[in-house]
């Protein structure tokens, strides 16, 4: 009965221990309810940097309630712990530290640096929030080439632009003056995880090319305006032109002829001849280099002059056709025939006013002029009586009676 009464007392101790516990439980549950606590935000950035430069990672906690940070290596070696550094690496130096961030330098950065850092907050359970490491590598000099150093108009040309040792790959553009142009490029991967990109850009020359740039700009995001350039050396045939140094308008016989071929070509024409087309150049025309000198010109020499210029590349040529007039043409000659011309019309004017006076004179004086048979017979009388009695007696005779007007 003892021992059954200690079990009871035991069992019931037990019980008022567990309702304790239960009830500091739901004290401390109000308790948060009322006063909630605020979770704890680690973060960080990724960051780019050009090896050999500075790079910043920065750990930062949002509520921090004192629990320690640390930054670790893609190793997961520790850098820093709180504010000491554990790693004897000198190039990582501390920025700043406080409850709410760890930020640290690391200088001088090489591509072996690259990877994923880890910020960690002691917290249960621990945070991790990383900050990935990308090292770029600029490009050396760009190399451009090309396949000629003189190019022939009309003929394609190849020139060859090549960007070594850079991480990421970089990108070739072509600019041939003020104008883009579109070229092939291929990408290779080196064994120390470098790029060598090489652009082909292939295009047909004009004259117009002759000392132009064509350059190569290579676009990389460690490097800005990273560029070179060729000028380009075109060779083309001669352009020929005549000019006329006199007579200025049109040529009459008698006059003197000067013609000055002007011809410009890359190589400058290292000959200019003057010939005539489908005859011969008069005998005592002088040409003395790029002129030709006619005078005492005459419509024999009428005819097509050409001149022809030729250098390495080839030959080309320009026209010139003369036609004398006569030098009654001239224009003495035309003020002559002009005066001759006022002349004739003067004369023939003259002559239609005398002609138009005569007539209108003429008119004139046969203006109602008017004959009559009714006094026929009057003529032969003796005297008067015997007029007006034979006018009468024409009256008795009207069928004999006839009018004439003229």
């Amino acid at each position: 009965m003892k021992q059954v009464s200690n079990m009871a007392n035991t069992s019931n101790g037990s019980l008022a221990t567990l309702l304790i516990l239960f009830t500091i439980l739901a004290a401390i549950n109000t308790g948060a309810a009322q006063f909630p606590v605020q979770s704890q935000n680690l973060i960080s950035d990724n960051i780019s940097v050009v090896e050999g430069e500075t790079a910043t990672i920065s750990c930062r906690v949002k509520n921090n309630d004192d629990s320690v940070i640390q930054l670790l290596n893609p190793n997961r070696q520790t850098i820093y712990f709180k504010d000491v550094r554990p790693l004897k690496d000198a190039r990582f130096q501390l920025v700043n530290f406080s409850d709410n961030e760890l930020r640290v330098s690391l200088s001088n950065v090489s591509l072996s640096d690259e990877g994923r850092y880890v910020c960690q907050l002691y917290t249960d359970p621990p945070q991790e929030a990383y900050a990935n490491i990308t090292v770029l590598v600029p490009p050396g000099n760009p190399i451009i080439e090309s396949r000629e150093d003189i190019v022939r108009e009309g003929n394609e040309t190849e020139i060859t632009c090549t960007s070594m040792g850079s991480k990421p790959a970089a990108t070739i553009r072509w600019m041939k003056g003020d104008k883009e142009l579109q070229g092939k490029s291929k990408v290779e991967a080196t064994y120390d995880r470098m790029f060598t990109v090489t652009s082909w850009l292939r295009f047909t020359v004009m004259r117009e090319d002759d000392g132009v740039p064509v350059v190569c700009i290579v676009d990389h995001p460690a490097v800005k305006d990273f560029q070179t350039q060729k000028y380009l050396e075109v060779q083309y045939k001669p352009e020929v032109t005549i000019k006329v140094e006199f007579p200025q308008g049109l040529i009459r016989e008698g006059e003197n002829l000067e013609l000055t071929c002007q011809a410009k070509g890359k190589p400058q024409p290292h000959q200019v001849n003057w010939v005539r087309v489908d005859d011969d150049v008069p005998s005592h025309a002088v040409i003395t280099g790029s002129d030709l000198y006619i005078e005492n010109l005459n419509k024999s020499y009428n005819g097509t002059y050409r001149c022809v210029a030729s250098n390495s590349v080839g030959e080309t040529y320009a026209d010139y056709i003369l036609y004398v007039r006569d030098s009654q043409a001239g224009p003495e000659a035309q003020r002559l025939d002009h005066a001759v011309i006022g002349g004739v019309v003067a004369v023939v004017v003259f002559a239609m006013l005398c002609l138009l006076i005569v007539l209108g004179r003429y008119f004139a004086r046969h203006k109602g002029t008017y004959f009559t048979h009714e006094a026929k017979g009057a003529d032969d009388a003796a005297d008067a009586d015997t007029a007006i009695i034979n006018a009468e007696g024409g009256h008795n005779n009207s069928d004999e009676k006839k009018e004439y007007y003229i």
